[in-house]
């Protein structure tokens, strides 16, 4: 390390082969106070402390974060990157397009390579071109000289003889399933032949014949961003690629790439990562300090420029008391994401701390990390703790590696300790949340947002019977509220009354379920079975795991035969029960419901439960966590107090109460951490080293330089380095500049940067059809981010856009000289071939919104020089920098309408040799007016990047 920090460095006592900066020492007394993440912030800055890019001043801001929070600008360089493929690819082309200009301007292309290491994750390009019910011909929208894909034989789905549903004389008997391979544990059959639905037909059908279309599509369709990412694998240093079809969830993914401590050549130091996949900021349930960033942003970081961020405030939200045995994962999830939308806690890190820490397991504390979108945070952050420990123990990494973590952790003060004489930093503000304040709820009777808290239950359903009929009443007269309607079924006779339960539906979907949750459900059903407790047979029940994860917890867990006993059989992986796909009840028990006018009920772990969805003879109908479901279902009636009665009679005759059965959250954490991580990131890990067949097979070139093709509409070398030169030249004066376009105020990223499908009438549609591409072709600007053709004639093509020139919104604009009314793009063409420089005029918040790469890159393709605007937002304005785009700001109170100006004049800028960060610069118009504005350069560092012309450049000539 060059750091100027170097005699802070140590050797790590118990490891002295491991050296590492000791930033306790060096902090001292302030550090201590610190909260962890900032101590994360600090610990960077001293590590990559250059002079240039980190400063010590910067480091010694965040050492006086108490002060200096909200009042300083801090870089930030994080130890690794992670993409996905549709930010990836620009990304990779401008790595491919750099080693071309440093072989061409005399240097060793080799040297080219990202600055850090970054993961690359081919998963955002499957597009469902068969859906399980019609397999349809899709076109090949690939473009260039594209070869079809290999034919493949399609597995035959094998049909298997299946018993009938258990009870269910509904069902019309065996279902064909076919062969999928979802899952290895000791009892998956139970769930790989299991019929996928489809969803609008509710026909089995056979999946891997569908899933080996849709992968022989996308492989086919995108070969050629395929056979570039392979490429990208075989050549440049730190770098890995994970192909497409690696499986397990996203975020399992995300947690296998992470290092919690990296270990580069025996030199310690904390993983942080930044990236461009809205999931990033998980990690930070792992300890590991991570949020999303914009593909410029995350390039700048590949070419080892730090981020700059604003130092934050941090909240600390302190988690007490002892959770309620019948709460699940999903009720603290959205109890403590429901506490920090309330605290107002947008734009600021969230730090958890106190006793209650320590009962959030990995998947929870990933969880609320992984919500900060929910409620506006930057990041969630838990510090590395026993309990992370435990779960990497089982995630993988060895003895060896676990030991140095923690030496390592606790020698710099960023490890948390459980006991409470352990002193806690200071934080901004503190929220409180008390676990023992978070109970179950149900929602019902008729709307999702009417919640009953489950030890209020049956009072509440009393009270429905009694209520007039609306929202939650069914206005039941008082002397019929206990009726008893005997029915026969199966050759026994059942009673059945208001609030007995019909339907038991255990469903994962969206928010309602994570895995752990399916799994508690699985873990009840087995103690239940083992109580001898039974479910009644007339109940409809059905378990719909909705994931290939939650199979996988399903399964490697060994519940399954246990609800498949009490009646909770796979019926598939569509939307079934929630949207009303239910088999209908048996007659006798229809019938039974109708004479007696029976408030029956339905219990599902869904997302919808209107009146009458489930079965119109179902009126209550109310939505549970998955173990609440079989318990339910077990009881037979939701009219039952779960603390004071029985749910039913297990062997020997003894009263099996729920509190008997629950599963503790240290079983359910046992169980998830040492049969389903253990085995989940088993199979991962297995994937990532075997590859992928198709993958594997896909050959690529191995060329130091990569060999583009002519004819791709794909890929495409842009022209970001056409003028690179060992040495930078001052900056050039900007003579008789057009505006290309004059906008008003809030200007967004949306506005400038290519996003969605292609319009036919377009300038890129215009390209593509040259290229002998029909409209079914086009594919989307997302798909083409790799093509600087596409994505230029993409620039200001949105049909939102509203010019001054024009009066009206469209993707227009005026072109002076000929006095045409012109595509942006082909104006700006002309105006380059013409050898005329164009500016853009703009009022206040100039490219608002999310961080777009090609927003900056764009209008410097279409020849913008400069943009003048009455103000900037920050991330924006430091992109055009970046790509080498000069950010003018009018003085306060001025505007173009109070200097007088139409757009229609031209514009002369004059630079001076030496720049100076907020300098004054003098325009002169073609009109003879002269005006001042600010050069909003913020520092040195920018006005060195944009003298290189952009941070593409500047990183390009260091290669030289």
């Amino acid at each position: 390390p060059g750091s100027p920090y170097q005699p802070a460095i140590e050797a790590l006592e118990s490891h002295p082969e491991k050296k590492f900066y000791n930033v306790s020492k060096l902090g001292g007394a302030k550090y201590d106070t610190l909260p962890y993440s900032i101590r994360l912030l600090f610990e960077s800055s001293v590590r990559n402390c250059d002079g240039f890019l980190v400063k010590e001043t910067d480091a010694m801001n965040i050492l006086d974060w108490k002060t200096k929070q909200n009042h300083v600008e801090v870089p930030f360089c994080p130890a690794r990157v992670v993409l996905q493929d549709f930010t990836g690819i620009p990304a990779m082309v401008d790595f491919a397009a750099m080693r071309e200009a440093v072989r061409n301007a005399g240097g060793d292309p080799v040297k080219v390579n990202p600055a850090c290491p970054t993961d690359l994750t081919v998963d955002h390009s499957l597009q469902i071109d068969f859906s399980k019910c019609a397999i349809q011909n899709a076109p090949n929208a690939g473009g260039g000289e594209q070869k079809p894909p290999a034919k493949l034989s399609p597995l035959k789905a094998q049909p298997r003889k299946l018993p009938p549903c258990r009870g269910h004389s509904g069902c019309r008997g065996a279902c064909s399933a076919g062969e999928s391979g979802r899952s290895s544990g000791p009892f998956s059959a139970q769930i790989e032949n299991t019929p996928i639905l489809c969803p609008f037909h509710l026909q089995p059908v056979p999946e891997p014949e569908t899933v080996l279309k849709n992968q022989e599509m996308e492989f086919g369709r995108n070969r050629e961003r395929l056979q570039f990412f392979k490429w990208s694998s075989k050549v440049f240093k730190n770098i890995s690629i994970i192909p497409p079809e690696t499986g397990t969830a996203h975020q399992v993914n995300l947690e296998y790439l992470s290092r919690v401590v990296f270990d580069v050549k025996d030199f310690l130091h904390p993983d942080s990562v930044v990236g461009t996949d809205s999931h990033t900021t998980m990690v930070n349930g792992l300890g590991i300090l991570g949020w999303g960033v914009g593909g410029i942003e995350t390039e700048a970081v590949m070419l080892g420029m730090p981020v700059t961020l604003t130092l934050p405030e941090v909240v600390g939200c302190e988690l007490t008391g002892t959770v309620s045995p019948f709460a699940t994962s999903i009720d603290i999830v959205l109890s403590i994401t429901k506490h920090l939308r309330q605290a107002d806690v947008g734009g600021k890190f969230v730090e958890f701390f106190g006793s209650g820490v320590s009962q959030l397991s990995v998947a929870d504390r990933t969880t609320i990390a992984n919500m900060c979108p929910e409620y506006g945070a930057i990041l969630s952050f838990f510090p590395v703790d026993n309990v992370t420990l435990k779960h990497l123990k089982h995630a993988g990494f060895d003895k060896a590696k676990l030991e140095v973590t923690e030496a390592y952790l606790k020698a710099v003060k960023l490890f948390r300790n459980d006991e409470s004489s352990s002193r806690e930093p200071e934080y901004s503000q503190v929220v409180q949340v008390s676990l023992s304040s978070i109970i179950p709820y149900v929602s019902g009777p008729k709307r999702s947002q009417d919640r009953v808290a489950v030890n209020n239950m049956k009072s509440d359903f009393q009270a429905c019977l009694n209520e007039k009929s609306g929202v939650k009443g069914f206005q039941i007269a008082a002397e019929k509220q206990n009726d008893i309607v005997p029915v026969q079924y199966e050759g026994n006779e059942y009673k059945l009354s208001h609030g007995c339960v019909v339907i038991a539906a255990v469903i994962s979907c969206t928010n309602n379920c994570n895995p752990s949750v399916m799994l508690a459900a699985g873990l009840l059903a087995k103690k239940a079975v083992e109580a001898g407790l039974v479910v009644k047979p007339y109940i409809r029940t059905s378990l719909s795991p909705g994931s290939g994860m939650v199979t996988h917890y399903l399964s490697s867990s060994g519940v399954l035969p246990y609800l498949s006993k009490l009646g909770f059989e796979v019926v598939g992986y569509g939307c079934s029960t929630c949207v009303g796909n239910t088999a209908p009840l048996p007659e006798a028990i229809r019938n039974a419901i109708k004479q007696g006018d029976i408030i029956a009920c339905g219990v599902l772990s869904g997302t919808k439960n209107f009146e009458g969805r489930l079965c119109d003879c179902v009126r209550a109908n109310y939505l549970a966590s998955p173990p609440l479901v079989v318990a339910y279902a077990i009881a037979g009636t939701v009219r039952i107090d779960f603390d004071t009665e029985p749910l039913g009679t297990g062997f020997n005759g003894k009263s099996i109460y729920l509190r008997d059965i629950w599963p503790t959250r240290q079983e359910l954490h046992t169980v998830e951490e040492e049969c389903v991580i253990s085995s989940m990131f088993k199979e991962l890990k297995e994937k990532m080293e075997k590859g992928n067949k198709r993958w594997n097979l896909l050959e690529a070139p191995e060329s130091t330089l990569f060999p583009w093709d002519l004819k791709s509409t794909y890929i495409r070398c842009p022209s970001f380095f056409d003028k690179l030169a060992k040495e930078p030249v001052s900056p050039q004066a900007v003579e008789n500049a057009h505006v290309l376009l004059y906008l008003g105020d809030s200007v967004t990223t949306d506005h400038i940067s290519p996003a969605g499908s292609i319009a036919r009438s377009s300038a890129a549609a215009k390209y593509l059809t040259s290229k002998g591409l029909t409209p079914r072709e086009f594919n989307s600007y997302g798909a083409r981010r790799g093509n600087d053709a596409v994505m230029t004639r993409g620039t200001f093509a949105n049909i939102k856009l509203l010019n001054k020139f024009i009066g009206k919104p469209a993707p227009k604009t005026i072109h002076f000289p000929s006095g045409q009314t012109l595509d942006v793009f082909e104006a700006a063409e002309l105006y380059q071939k013409e050898g005329i420089p164009v500016i853009i005029l703009a009022g206040k918040k100039y490219g608002l919104g999310s961080s777009r790469d090609w927003a900056a890159k764009g209008p410097f393709l279409l020849g913008v020089k400069a943009v003048l605007a009455e103000s900037y937002e920050k991330v924006h304005r430091s992109q055009l920098i970046g790509i080498g785009i000069a950010p003018l700001q009018f003085r306060p109170g001025e505007n173009p309408s109070t200097l007088g100006l139409t757009g229609r004049e031209q514009f002369s800028i004059l630079f001076p040799p030496e720049l100076s960060p907020r300098m004054t610069l003098d325009i002169k118009t073609s009109t003879g007016k002269v005006f001042s504005v600010i050069a909003l350069f913020e520092n040195n560092m920018e006005i060195t990047l944009y003298k290189n012309g952009g941070s593409l450049n500047f990183v390009a000539r260091r290669f030289l």
